[in-house]
């Protein structure tokens, strides 16, 4: 068969004000574009689990209102996307099966409304990818796709994982590359719309595994920068001394999205930087204990460790590891006063670099169950609007309005020229000073 791996990717911002600012304010949705940017990891690894039979042709689609035509001649189409984008993987779908071309739709979505997705397309994939590949494969070559192949039991031992095909992608089109040392997470965020959704317990894939791909992007890539595109890396400290002190060896670039533990452990802080760590994303949530009772459904992790959140932060950059720490307005319980205390917050703190979002409540998570039957969601659903920078639900402590032109008020301070220029200076001239 010919198959075609769609990707669909892209900022998006409903609300034209907060579009407009971030194409002027420096830093705002810096890291947005980033993600925009990376390749899908998923289809990757599902060709490299196609058989050398078929013909692999991996897109990515990151608007589609700028295709003129549908891309390629496919006997099968798998589409990958994000809530913000489902309305234009959905169109595309649909165009694509009014030629006769089979449509399998996957990804975290899908997995959270299967129903939906199938009133666009032939077949879905709920779930992880890797355990129905195979046969979504054998049944679309045979001619008898059924509607819905379930990898959602979470069983998918990542010692099988396949090596992704990265030799599909054009190296120069990239900033990095992603590899994934693990899925799902240890903590449960109400919020969090990540590879928890398609495994309900973590897992680890083996260092030899790891570093293999490792290697391989290094065959098309001198020195390539990695993002780990695990929800929670360095959470197994041993395992992670283990990988680091091999990747010292390689002379790599890497950024993580990890928790406030690693600044417990200065080995481990040594070795990650040693090894090319130049950034840490963590969670922060909210920069006062208000918004974090709860946040966690097994426990309250971070408000346990709310008191020790700045000498963390210092901690880590210190070793000469920059923080991006991340904020979540409208959490239950924020008020109008939220906006000036996350600056406040920011610029006590040193952070590096900092990421505010709107809270927001994707399907399949149990913070969009609750505000659903509470009747706080806006109605009917706008799956455009989960950019994370458009509100879609009532605040349980101020209005609306409020939210939206407070966090504009803070995106307008937080990215200006002056306080960029003041954090990221800082954490150079603090860094210089603890080297001489």
């Amino acid at each position: 068969m010919n198959i075609g791996l769609v990707a669909m990717s892209g900022i998006r911002v409903c609300d034209q004000e907060l579009l407009a600012m971030g194409l002027t304010l420096p830093g705002f949705v810096e890291r947005s574009k980033t993600i925009a940017s990376l390749p899908s990891l998923g289809l990757l690894t599902l060709a490299g689990m196609t058989p050398a039979e078929h013909a692999i042709h991996y897109l990515e689609i990151p608007d589609l209102a700028q295709q003129g035509s549908l891309p390629g001649e496919f006997d099968l189409v798998a589409i990958s996307s994000y809530s913000a984008q489902m309305n234009e993987a959905y169109d595309l779908a649909r165009r694509y099966e009014s030629l006769g071309v089979p449509v399998v739709m996957g990804g975290l979505h899908v997995t959270a409304l299967p129903e939906e997705a199938l009133e666009h397309c032939s077949a879905v994939v709920v779930g992880e990818g890797e355990a129905c590949w195979p046969e979504v494969l054998g049944d679309a070559a045979a001619g008898r796709l059924r509607p819905v192949y379930d990898g959602s039991a979470g069983d998918f031992d990542l010692a099988r994982s396949p090596m992704p095909a990265f030799e599909l992608l054009d190296i120069d089109k990239y900033n990095r590359l992603t590899v994934q040392t693990s899925r799902g997470c240890p903590h449960r965020c109400e919020f969090c719309a990540s590879s928890i959704l398609l495994c309900d317990r973590y897992k680890q894939k083996p260092v030899g595994r790891v570093l293999a791909e490792i290697d391989r992007i290094r065959t098309i890539w001198e020195q390539p920068f990695l993002e780990f595109a695990d929800d929670n890396s360095i959470v197994n400290r041993a395992y992670w001394k283990e990988l680091l002190a091999e990747m010292k060896t390689r002379r790599l670039r890497w950024f993580a999205e990890t928790d406030l533990s690693v600044s417990e452990d200065g080995e481990l802080l040594d070795l990650m930087r040693e090894s090319g760590c130049l950034q840490v994303l963590v969670g922060l949530e909210s920069p006062v204990e208000t918004g974090l009772p709860g946040l966690e459904l097994k426990s309250d992790w971070k408000r346990t460790r709310f008191p020790r959140y700045r000498e963390a932060i210092q901690t880590i950059q210190a070793h000469g590891i920059t923080v991006n720490g991340c904020f979540v307005i409208g959490l239950d319980g924020h008020t109008p006063e939220i906006f000036d205390q996350v600056f406040d917050f920011v610029k006590e703190s040193e952070l590096y670099e900092v990421q505010v979002t709107i809270a927001t409540p994707f399907p399949g998570t149990p913070f969009y169950d609750r505000l659903a039957a509470a009747g706080r969601l806006f109605e009917p659903p706008d799956w455009r609007a989960r950019t994370l920078f458009d509100l879609t639900f009532r605040p349980s402590a101020m209005e609306p309005k409020e939210l939206v032109d407070g966090f504009k008020r803070l995106a307008a301070e937080l990215y200006s020229e002056e306080f960029t220029q003041w954090r990221k200076g800082n954490f150079k001239r603090k860094h210089a000073a603890r080297r001489r």
